[in-house]
């Protein structure tokens, strides 16, 4: 081929490829229509066991069958779980790549790290609440103290000697910890770990002292009496947990706490992705064996007014606001 030749076929190209853009004509709504066409990858931005790593499982399994591709779960451990949340803000944004995040990684890293690399409200978008998890307070199984009132009792006296585990700062370990401290005025020592299954291995084995930790890691260590649980910082006893007080019935109404999961994808997924998404996580939610796997769990199962993305984008900007309130005197 002359040059020439080469020339006018580069000029028939950039004509053609100025009309298909001058008609406005997109893959992207092709591109929806066909997703998902191969596999999804779900991080999950702590190690496996893991309160939020048990969830993400049992909701995306169900919605893998919905959406006729599997659903590769990738735990990504490291900095209270804003490694992975900045790698999944960065990824390409075509709903191949999601989180599963929670009140930690997408509103209370916000006024924990001051260089945060992401920001929860500007770099995702919100797909579907999955669970509410309520917070308890527990210890191992050999800690001194018998009941709420004596563990507020022992903390205040000896506040320096004992330690408290979590699963990084920035988690839902760390901050309702730090909510709960605050209430007490107490500095104890914090023990990090990569994860809450990591830190909850290290209470059962007597390794630490407490920790406050979301239902769904408890339940099956309580029931085995590998711990003990003090209170749920909740209004309500949970049906999981029916022997276990709330914190207005131990004393100590001031601590409330709930944390919840959700999945995200980056910003700029086209909407019509996000709602094939949502749909997806709706119809689990709905599904009587994965009702009855979170329940058991102890989890909330949100209603169908939150699951939106519209709602969840909503409580991700209150609870920025929220955390950022409680958190940023104690940084």
């Amino acid at each position: 081929m002359s040059w020439c030749s080469r020339a006018l076929s580069i000029g028939w190209l950039a004509a053609i490829a100025g009309v298909v853009a001058g008609l406005g004509v997109s893959t992207t709504p092709a591109k929806a229509q066909n997703y998902p066409a191969r596999s999804i990858t779900m991080i999950v931005p702590f190690a496996a066991g893991g309160p939020t790593d048990v969830i993400a499982r049992i909701v995306t399994a169900h919605m893998a069958q919905t959406l006729g591709q599997s659903i590769i779960i990738e735990n990504v451990v490291g900095a209270g779980g804003t490694t992975a949340t900045t790698r999944a803000a960065r990824a390409a944004n075509d709903g191949y790549t999601l989180i599963t995040g929670h009140m930690g990684t997408h509103a209370a890293a916000v006024p924990l790290y001051p260089k945060l690399a992401y920001h929860p409200e500007k770099d995702f978008e919100p797909v579907a609440l999955l669970a509410g998890t309520p917070i308890l307070i527990l210890a191992r199984k050999d800690f001194a103290p018998k009941d709420t009132k004596e563990f507020v009792d022992y903390i205040k006296a000896n506040s320096e000697k004992v330690n408290a585990a979590h699963a990084g700062v920035g988690s839902v370990s760390h901050v309702s910890c730090e909510l709960l401290n605050s209430i007490l005025d107490v500095k104890p020592v914090g023990v990090p770990f990569n994860g809450t299954g990591p830190a909850m291995n290290a209470l059962v084995a007597g390794q630490v002292d407490y920790m406050c930790d979301q239902i769904v890691n408890a339940v099956p260590q309580i029931n085995a009496g590998t711990i003990k649980a003090y209170a749920i910082a909740t209004p309500e006893r949970n049906p999981a947990l029916p022997n276990v007080p709330t914190t207005t019935e131990a004393g100590l109404p001031k601590f409330q706490a709930q944390a919840w999961n959700a999945i995200f994808a980056p910003k700029g997924t086209p909407p019509a992705i996000v709602a094939k998404l949502n749909a997806a996580a709706a119809k689990a939610l709905e599904d009587e064996g994965v009702r009855k796997r979170l329940l058991e769990l102890g989890s909330v199962i949100p209603a169908p007014a939150d699951r939106t993305p519209e709602a969840l984008g909503a409580l991700v900007k209150g609870e920025v606001v929220k955390w950022s309130a409680v958190l940023k005197p104690a940084t």
